[in-house]
């Protein structure tokens, strides 16, 4: 039986799934660290050459008969991320990632130049710090010396791809936020690349060609099957960015909903419709099937978590299993988690702000804090959706890293006022990198792939019958009305 190969190239780590090509059965998995990362915000910036050696080091788990049925492999990776490469291929500096926000200063001149409506029509997005096209513009006002030696550029997932076929491509979910393509007409926009460099139809050629949802990047490289372990005939998919691989791999359906916890935090939706929102809470983003993704990201998720669990001592865990026992506890206090600023909404400077702190505060009340603060600012984010006119009405299904926490899990609920779905499979980024990888080994659509995989199959999780998530969310909404009064 042919495998296929789907990886998921996130900010802390590649994550690689072998899975049957016609039953999407899994048969193997593997992950490897990213090193060479500078997190000191509102710095973040990471060597793409880690993402290859992880990718390496993932194929080197597995056994050299199951590389061996390898027939095509896909790359979902992190969004936003800004990749320069020179005309001989050698990277020209760290790629600065979604979470750096030192572009929030190209972001608002890009916005004022063009105006939030203007944005949201042309693109379907209005740009934030997180946005490739303000760190570009950043780039190129702060090392201008590099703007002439820069031939292509690139997507993390982009440079991952273009390593394993030498072709230089993109794909039209993971281009939608960049902020130089257009999701609804599926083309780059000139125009709005114009915005930031002197000669936007030149510069239109250092981008990557846009290929289809069931088109193949071309075959895998000599150097790159060695590297691998892989046969020369390995077919390489167009790969797309983390979220749309998780839409895929969940199967999504229009109305259905995501709440994601990961190293960001994001609320997203399935919609056959471009959607438009010049508040610019809403990305107005493409999806890997040629529908659409309109997405709400946050800075701050399970990092905040983890933060406080080593304020207190305990690892996330233990932290959970705190948060449980604090479960409807009158005197809890409230924590809007900006951390590390927020991108959703647009507070690049901003701090966190806990409340209602008492002598009598207890470490539990603490630990349910943290939980329902990161929860809070991601359903805030489903209500974007809504606003924008996106249909939420589906299931509601709960990813990422902080899904295998039972806090999450039972607030997320108790937040919703509803059931939640948890996937069976948590690595639902890899999973759809191989479904797209499995229809470029097949001429299918990735659709079709996706109809015959058991695909957002999970435990359901029900609030209690006295949880009280509306009345957390009104004091956390109380709380945000101050953050502005604490950013610089």
């Amino acid at each position: 039986m042919e495998l296929v190969a789907g990886v998921d190239s996130s900010t802390q780590s590649t994550k690689v799934e072998l899975r049957v090509r016609d039953s999407g059965q899994l048969a193997a998995r593997a992950s490897a660290p990213h090193a060479h990362t500078r997190w000191d915000p509102p710095v973040s910036e990471q060597d793409p050459e880690t993402w290859w050696t992880a990718l390496v080091d993932c194929f080197a788990q597995f056994t050299e008969a199951d590389r061996a049925r390898v027939g095509a492999i896909s790359v979902a990776g992190q969004q936003h991320g800004l990749v320069l490469v020179e005309e001989d291929g050698a990277v020209l500096r760290p790629a600065k990632l979604w979470n750096d926000t030192t572009s929030a200063p190209q972001a608002r001149d890009l916005v004022a130049r063009l105006s939030p409506e203007g944005w949201a029509e042309r693109c379907g997005s209005v740009p934030l710090a997180s946005f490739t096209v303000a760190k570009l513009a950043w780039v190129l006002e702060n090392e201008p010396h590099l703007a002439n030696r820069i031939a292509r550029i690139m997507l993390p997932h982009d440079w991952v791809t273009w390593r394993l076929s030498g072709v230089h491509v993109t794909d039209r979910g993971d281009a939608s936020g960049t902020g130089w393509f257009d999701p609804a007409a599926n083309e780059m926009a000139a125009d709005l690349l114009g915005l930031v460099v002197d000669d936007p139809v030149g510069w239109l050629s250092r981008l990557p060609q846009v290929l289809g949802p069931d088109e193949a990047a071309g075959q895998i490289t000599a150097d790159a099957a060695s590297a691998l372990g892989l046969g020369d005939a390995v077919l390489i998919g167009p790969g797309t960015g983390d979220n749309m691989g998780a839409a895929l791999g969940l199967g999504l359906k229009p109305g259905d909903t995501v709440i994601s916890l990961g190293t960001s935090g994001t609320a997203y939706s399935v919609s056959r419709t471009p959607a438009s929102d010049p508040t610019g809470a809403v990305a107005g983003f493409a999806d890997a099937t040629g529908a659409f993704l309109p997405l709400v990201c946050t800075l701050n998720a399970t990092r905040v978590t983890d933060t406080v669990a080593r304020w207190l001592g305990v690892d996330p865990a233990d932290l959970a299993e705190l948060a449980m026992a604090a479960a409807g506890s009158p005197n809890a206090p409230v924590l809007v988690p900006y951390f590390d600023g927020e991108r959703t909404p647009d507070l690049p400077d901003a701090t966190g702000l806990f409340a209602g702190l008492r002598n009598d505060t207890t470490r539990e009340e603490l630990a349910l804090a943290a939980h329902d603060g990161v929860l809070c600012g991601l359903f805030d984010g489903l209500d974007a959706l809504r606003s924008a006119g996106v249909s939420t009405g589906g299931r509601l299904h709960l990813i990422g890293g902080g899904a295998r926490s039972a806090a999450y899990r039972e607030r997320g609920a108790v937040l919703h006022g509803g059931s939640v779905t948890v996937p069976d499979d948590d690595e639902t980024v890899a999973l759809g990198a191989a479904v797209q990888a499995a229809a470029v080994a097949t001429g299918r659509t990735p659709a079709e792939v996706a109809a015959d995989w058991p695909l957002g199959r999970g435990a359901v999780v029900e609030p209690p019958p006295d949880a009280n998530g509306e009345e957390v969310r009104a004091r956390y909404a109380e709380l945000c009305q101050e953050i502005p009064t604490f950013s610089s």
